[in-house]
């Protein structure tokens, strides 16, 4: 039972740690090493896929958002300041959302190493 458990503990570090490479943007090598070698980890490179484009979803909403704020600020007509606001909001909270998921897994990760075995 006890290598049974560290085998979780073992799986869950190299998910942590390939999450930390995903938002550090070393995402693609996290997946390359788990697409080479899934039998060591088969978890970790869809936690780390679905971390990356979280990121990228949020990185995007507020390019979108600053482009439509320029285009306001140029004078565009078809852009209201109602949407320029809305869009600036959700990818602030988008950003929030990024970093509270940020503080948690790293909060995670201090526990788990703190961890005697």
């Amino acid at each position: 039972m006890a290598v049974s458990g560290m085998t979780g503990i073992e799986t869950m570090l190299a998910q942590m740690r390939a999450a930390v490479r995903a938002a550090e943007g070393g995402a693609s090598a996290g997946v390359a090493n788990a697409a080479a070698n899934p039998a060591s980890n088969p978890a970790a490179g869809s936690f780390a896929t679905e971390l990356k484009a979280s990121l990228e979803r949020v990185s995007s909403a507020q390019m979108s958002a600053k482009a439509q704020a320029s285009a306001y600020e140029l004078g565009a007509p078809n852009i209201s300041l109602n949407d320029v606001m809305i869009d600036l909001q959700k990818a602030n909270i988008g950003f929030q959302t990024a970093v509270q998921v940020r503080n948690r897994l790293v909060a995670a990760y201090k526990e788990i190493s703190s961890i005697s075995v």
